[in-house]
């Protein structure tokens, strides 16, 4: 049985962009700051956001604000592992006439590359005006400014929202910050989980559980951001539900006696991929989002499971022990052109489909449960974390970090990770329970 949260539609509340000046045709800043494996860093300062005018609002003064959120850029900016930020508690505080008119010589002595100032200004119709600045220190100059008006209760949308236009302004990259996590919360001995569908922001904030009890497997955010795709147990049968976001309504696409599992979105929303079980062989069905008539994709001897398709839509990729192992194999969307690409030893499975196209995750088995990336042709296979158990990548939507879930040894215990796509950065997000099968959703508007 789901709990019904039609307050559900306050986080998905737009942000509106205020102001959004053309940047500078300056280059893209190289970082001067080499992080414990190697690699350059942007070392930026974050002082905290000042106010025009220390007022009240539903969510604490606008000083008070403007200080958590510096310390959410600042997290957001550290979590990526490209930037060396500096925050509010070792640099001085900034006048609001400063945030346009930087004093650069002080912090040229920081040793700073990039400076982040802004505001935080309530307005008359009680929502909050916060304005992000983006300066380049060696130059003087400004490199983009954007500004946001949401609800008190959004600032934190607003400080990942500042924080993706500094990494874009800053890295080249797409931004990823202000986007939501879907994963399965867990709760109870290791031999009898009970498994709830949950959602939280990209760093763990404003959690909340979508169903109780029962089991819940697999989620997966539409392409719209509308709703989530998830196998739910809860029934006694599986059964592939899509959760409507804005009303917390759920609606049944396909219920069956025959074990399913991983259900997964078509890149327009229109269909779902998912594996099903008939007679001891298990293939890749497809059926419309609507639910109705399933099509079969693949129907050879063995286990055939997951189903990711690529951005364009064009291909699938899968994992299938056909071979005698598991290994992954691409195909067409309408299930012709089947061939192997995992030939790195070991066993492969989970596979991933980037937003960018360029690398499928997958779960690499060889001993431990580690994942890994490789090209979409098999080549340039690279193995990104080491630990005894970790599974299921899912990508961050401008596709440079994944997401996965890392289960103790002995205790059964999981976790929700997030590694850089280049390796290393590895970094666990805080949940109120155990969590596994993350699922990163698209940015938000």
């Amino acid at each position: 049985m789901t709990q019904r949260f039609p307050a559900l539609t306050a986080f998905l509340t737009a942000l509106f962009a205020l102001v959004v000046l053309p940047s500078p045709a300056a280059a893209q800043l190289e970082g001067t700051v080499t992080d414990d494996s190697g690699r350059n860093q942007i070392a930026v300062a974050v002082p905290a956001l000042p106010t025009p005018q220390v007022l009240p609002t539903a969510a604490g003064t606008t000083e008070q604000l403007g200080k958590q959120i510096s310390d959410v850029i600042v997290a957001d900016l550290r979590s990526s592992g490209l930037f060396d930020p500096v925050g509010r508690n070792r640099v001085r505080a900034i006048g609001y006439s400063e945030v346009t008119s930087p004093a650069f010589p002080y912090w040229s002595g920081r040793n700073v590359e990039s400076l982040i100032q802004g505001f935080v200004r309530s307005n008359g119709d009680g929502k909050l005006t916060v304005g992000c600045y983006v300066y380049d220190v060696a130059l003087g100059s400004e490199l983009s400014r954007h500004g946001f008006i949401v609800e008190p209760a959004d600032w934190r949308r607003a400080a990942h929202k500042c924080a993706d236009s500094i990494y874009s302004r800053l890295t080249g990259e797409s931004p990823f910050f202000d986007s939501r996590i879907a994963y399965i919360a867990e709760t109870g001995p290791k031999d009898n989980r009970t498994k709830r569908l949950a959602v939280m922001d990209s760093d763990g904030a404003n959690h909340r559980f979508l169903t109780s009890g029962g089991t819940a497997l697999t989620p997966r955010f539409s392409p719209d951001y509308k709703s989530i795709l998830y196998l739910s147990y809860s029934g006694g049968s599986p059964a592939i539900y899509i959760y409507e976001i804005g009303t917390g309504k759920q609606r049944l696409v396909t219920r069956t006696n025959n074990a399913t599992f991983a259900p997964r979105w078509s890149p327009n929303g229109r269909n779902i991929l998912y594996s099903m079980a008939i007679a001891g062989n298990t293939d890749i069905y497809r059926i419309s989002a609507n639910g109705g008539r399933t099509v079969r994709l693949t129907n050879s001897p063995g286990i055939d499971v997951g189903g990711s398709y690529s951005p364009d839509g064009s291909k699938i990729v899968f994992e299938s022990d056909r071979s005698g192992s598991q290994q992954i194999y691409v195909m067409n969307a309408d299930g012709s052109g089947q061939r192997r690409i995992s030939f790195g030893g070991g066993r492969a499975a989970t596979p991933e489909w980037s937003p960018r196209g360029d690398l499928i995750a997958f779960t690499k088995i060889a001993g431990n449960f580690r994942i890994a990336v490789m090209r979409p042709n098999g080549g340039g296979e690279r193995v990104l974390t080491n630990s005894w158990q970790d599974e299921a990548p899912t990508w961050a939507p401008n596709g440079r970090v994944i997401q996965f879930f890392r289960t103790r040894r002995g205790s059964g215990k999981t976790s929700i990770w997030q590694v850089d796509v280049a390796g290393g950065e590895e970094r666990r997000l805080k949940t109120p329970v155990d969590g596994s099968d993350p699922a990163w959703g698209p940015v938000r508007p």
